[in-house]
C-alpha cells in the first residue's frame, strides 16, 4: 500500500473516532515512533524526535506532505506548534537540519468541538544516586532531571524552589498538584525490572503545598462534625431497635423481668458486636433470633456454664450438663 494512501486510511480513522487528527498521532499510528517517546519529546527530554523515529527525515517529509494534501476541503485546518512541557516552553523540533511546518497541522470535523488543549506529559524528576553529578553546574543534588539526554540538578532545571511532598496522603497531593503552578513527579526506577518505577512523590510549590495543607485541616473538621452527628444518629438508632427487642423477648417470654429482657436486648444488639442481635435474621426480630439472645444470656448468668469452661470441660459437654437448667429457666418465664 502506497504511504500516501495509509496515511489517508490512518487519518479517516482516527478523525473518525476523536473529530480531529493530528499529523503526530499519524506517526504513531504508523508505527514509526513510540508513544512514550513522543511524551519524553514534549517533556524536551528528546529533541529532535526523528532521533527515535525508525525511519529518514526524507520518508517523514513525505508523510507530512500527504497528511497535509489529504481531503482538506472536508475538514478545519489548523497548525499550532508544539512546546516543550519545560519552564522555557521551548519550540520542539522534528528533524535537527530543517523546518516542517506541517508537522503540527491537525485536522478536525467541522461539526467537531473545538479542541481542547493536548494534555502535556508531567515533567518527571529522577531520585539521584550517591555519585549523581550535574552536567552543567558539577554540583551534587537528591533529585537530577533528564534534559536532552544530560542529568543536571534542580537549580540548572529551574525547578529547586520547589518542595518534595512524599507521597501516601492522596488527598494532600492531588490539591497540592492542582494548587501549584509548577509542579514534577519524582520517580525511581527498578534496580531490578527495567520497565518499572516507582513513585515516590511530587515536587510542588510552597504556597501550593500549603493551601492544599489548609484544605485538608478544613475537610478533616467538617468530617470529624460529620462523624459526631453520625454517631448521634447511629446512638438514636440503637437505643429504638434495642427497645423494639426488649419488646419481642417480652412478648415470647412475658414472665422474665423488664430489666432482665432490657439487659439482653442492650448486650445482643451492640452495634459492631456480631452478636445475634445484629445479625440479619435479629434485625428482622426473627423469633428464633431472640430465643437465641435469651438462652445465651441465661447460659452465661444462670448456669456454671462459664466455670465448667474454665475446669477444661469441653464447650459441647458443657452445654449437654446445663441444659435442664436453662430449659427450667425459660419455662419459668413463659
Amino acid at each position: 500500500m502506497e504511504l500516501s494512501t495509509r496515511v489517508g486510511t490512518i487519518a479517516e480513522t482516527v478523525i473518525g473516532r476523536k473529530g480531529r487528527v493530528s499529523f503526530v498521532e499519524v506517526l504513531v499510528e504508523l508505527g514509526w515512533v513510540h508513544q512514550k517517546n513522543v511524551d519524553s519529546w514534549r517533556r524536551g527530554e528528546l529533541d529532535p524526535l526523528t532521533k527515535a523515529m525508525s525511519v529518514t527525515d526524507d520518508k517523514v517529509l513525505e508523510a507530512a506532505e500527504a497528511f497535509n494534501l489529504w481531503d482538506r476541503l472536508r475538514f478545519r485546518r489548523t497548525t499550532t506548534p508544539h512546546v516543550s512541557a519545560t519552564r522555557d516552553r521551548r519550540p520542539l523540533r522534528f528533524t535537527a537540519d530543517r523546518d516542517i511546518t506541517w508537522v503540527h497541522l491537525q485536522f478536525a470535523r467541522a461539526d467537531a468541538r473545538p479542541a481542547a488543549d493536548e494534555k502535556v506529559p508531567d515533567l518527571v524528576v529522577l531520585e539521584a544516586k550517591d555519585e549523581f553529578e550535574c552536567e552543567e553546574c558539577r554540583a551534587h543534588d537528591r533529585f537530577m532531571m533528564m534534559d536532552s539526554q544530560s542529568a543536571i540538578c534542580m537549580g540548572c532545571a529551574d525547578l529547586d524552589h520547589l518542595v518534595f511532598l512524599k507521597a501516601g496522603n492522596a488527598t494532600l497531593s492531588r490539591r497540592a498538584r492542582k494548587e501549584s503552578g509548577l509542579a514534577a513527579i519524582v520517580v525511581r526506577p527498578d534496580a531490578k525490572r527495567r520497565n518499572r518505577i516507582w513513585r515516590l512523590g511530587i515536587l510542588v510549590e510552597p504556597d501550593a503545598l500549603d493551601r492544599a495543607e489548609q484544605q485538608c485541616f478544613d475537610d478533616e473538621e467538617l468530617r470529624a462534625r460529620r462523624r459526631v452527628k453520625d454517631a448521634e444518629r447511629r446512638e438514636v438508632l440503637d437505643e429504638k431497635f434495642m427497645g423494639q427487642f426488649a419488646v419481642e423477648i417480652r412478648l415470647l417470654f412475658p414472665k422474665i423481668p423488664a430489666e432482665r429482657a432490657e439487659a439482653v436486648a442492650r448486650h445482643a444488639a451492640v452495634r459492631g458486636s456480631g452478636r445475634v442481635g445484629r445479625s440479619a435474621a435479629g434485625r428482622a426480630l426473627d423469633e428464633r433470633a431472640v430465643r437465641h439472645a435469651v438462652v445465651a444470656s441465661v447460659r452465661h448468668l444462670d448456669t456454671d456454664y462459664d466455670a465448667l469452661l474454665m475446669k477444661g470441660v469441653p464447650r459441647q459437654e458443657a452445654r449437654d450438663r446445663i441444659w435442664e437448667r436453662i430449659d427450667a429457666v425459660l419455662t419459668s418465664w413463659s
